[in-house]
């Protein structure tokens, strides 16, 4: 019998595991994939936003002004790379100039501090690649830029250090009520637990509807993207957004942390697991951006994904203990700005769980921090020390990233394993270049399938299933050691 048991590894899931390890109880994180933050965490905007845009007395203006500040915090303790480069909303027009005031006068309203509107001037001086035919904008310098998979890794490693569970490939089939609390029916088995905390991300009402009857519907919204190679990496110093509109915060140019350009989304209705990508939806992505930073090169473009948001009608979070179900909690609707309000949402939720009764005794010490070898960042001095001592840091995997196989075994071996290509990728960037994973690629596969004692065609891309290798092309080929 669990205390605690959450349904859903994103982002949402692995800020309230991370926060459940601090105190004497017995936790499991429950996932239907075979990794943390492979759903909407790792395909979004990468954007801590400022708490301008969500209206007044809102849930998302609550959590997205108090998550801002503490990802910033816990993105420090963790090692995670974060930058606070600030956002830029622009105008294009005199309704657009009064939007900015209007959006100026929200955010104080919701507590978010120092924003000013920049005139044309002074626009064009800071962003000298911004079109010339924007007027005005609106700046806001608490607007940040993560790794959001890094992020939601890092607060799930760390929540096992502490004695949270973790079942990956584990998908809820059903829940009942118990005398006792819950008994949750998976393919894996029955997990029983005292509470249980949904966050399930774009199936968040599905699980719901297991013990309640219908209060809230995910109306999934999938947006496209295109990432740009670090050649267009520094075309803009800030988050650069068009005035909103009816689909949201629209179309974004901006820098990532890891110096690459991103470019999107858009905004389409779409169905749950539906993260294709469209001519007709990057076109658009491509011709809004250009109306805002006119010199983008989309020659430079490396990759297109989607990622699906779990929007509701009521363009807001549903964050709250079920009334006719004890310690069975909603965290619903995450959507933008989901990734930035989540650590703020499961400090919350832990509250409510006090309130009604879950004993929860902080432990006396637990793991608050780590530290991940990134071999790029390292001077001579300090590459020289590391493969004195560790000689497999001393082979370049991937070329594009600088990552070396000491970082490939060492992400295989973390607290919560990565056991596909991609799952390596997302905890030390190996295929994340120019070439992703053209080259290194099958190398990194042959190092997972060694270190964890697989057979190589066992290995897949991501999700289970993702199937690389299916046999050998030759008779004469051997068999695999």
């Amino acid at each position: 019998m669990y205390d605690v048991a959450i349904i859903g590894a994103g982002i949402a899931g692995c800020s309230l595991a991370y926060e459940l390890g601090k105190y004497q109880i017995k936790a499991v994180l429950i996932e239907k994939e075979n990794d943390v933050s492979v759903g909407t965490t790792k395909a979004n905007s990468a954007i801590i936003h400022g708490g301008y845009d969500p209206l007044p007395g809102s849930k998302m203006a609550k959590y997205n002004v108090a998550g801002n500040a503490y990802i910033k915090e816990l993105c420090g303790k963790l090692d995670i790379p974060y930058k606070q480069i600030g956002a830029l909303i622009m105008a294009f027009s005199e309704a657009d100039e009064s939007t900015l005031e209007e959006l100026k006068n929200r955010g104080i309203r919701n507590g978010v501090k120092d924003m000013e509107i920049w005139d044309k001037e002074r626009l064009h001086r800071e962003e000298p690649h911004v079109s010339q035919e924007a007027r005005a904008a609106l700046y806001s310098p608490n607007v940040g830029i993560v790794s959001p998979w890094e992020l939601a890794l890092a607060l799930a490693e760390v929540a096992v250090e502490n004695g949270v569970e973790v079942k990956l490939n584990t998908e809820v089939k059903n829940i009942e009520k118990t005398d006792t609390g819950y008994s949750i029916e998976t393919n894996q088995g029955v997990i029983d637990a005292v509470c249980v905390c949904n966050a399930a991300g774009v199936f968040a009402d599905e699980v719901n509807e297991m013990v309640n009857d219908a209060t809230f519907k995910i109306e999934p919204n999938k947006g496209e993207y295109y990432l740009l190679d670090k050649s267009q990496g520094n075309l803009v110093s800030h988050v650069i957004f068009q005035c909103p509109n009816e689909n949201g915060k629209g179309v974004l140019v901006a820098p990532t942390v890891h110096g690459n350009l991103i470019v999107g989304p858009d905004s389409q209705p779409t169905s749950r697991e539906d993260v294709s990508t469209t001519a007709e939806g990057l076109s658009y992505v491509r011709n809004t951006a250009l109306k805002s930073i006119p010199d983008i090169n989309f020659r430079e473009s490396i990759r297109n994904f989607a990622g699906v948001r779990a929007r509701t009608k009521e363009d807001d979070f549903f964050v709250y203990e079920d009334p006719e179900n004890r310690l069975f909690y909603n965290i619903a609707g995450m959507a933008s700005p989901g990734l930035s309000s989540a650590p703020a949402i499961a400090l919350d939720v832990i509250e409510m769980m006090k309130e009604s009764g879950l004993p929860l005794t902080k432990k006396e010490a637990c793991m608050d921090t780590r530290s991940v070898v990134r071999f790029r960042e390292m001077n001579h001095e300090e590459r020289t020390a590391l493969i004195k001592e560790h000689p497999e840091y001393g082979k370049i995997i991937c070329r594009c990233e600088t990552v070396t196989e000491g970082e490939i075994i060492n992400a295989v071996h973390r607290p919560i394993p990565a056991v596909s290509i991609d799952a390596v990728k997302r905890r030390c960037n190996a295929g994340m270049g120019r070439c992703q994973g053209g080259f290194c690629g099958p190398r990194v596969q042959e190092i997972i399938a060694r270190e964890l004692k697989k057979n190589l065609k066992d290995v897949p891309l991501d999700r289970e299933g993702m199937i690389l290798i299916t046999g050998e092309t030759k008779a004469a080929g051997g068999e695999q050691e």
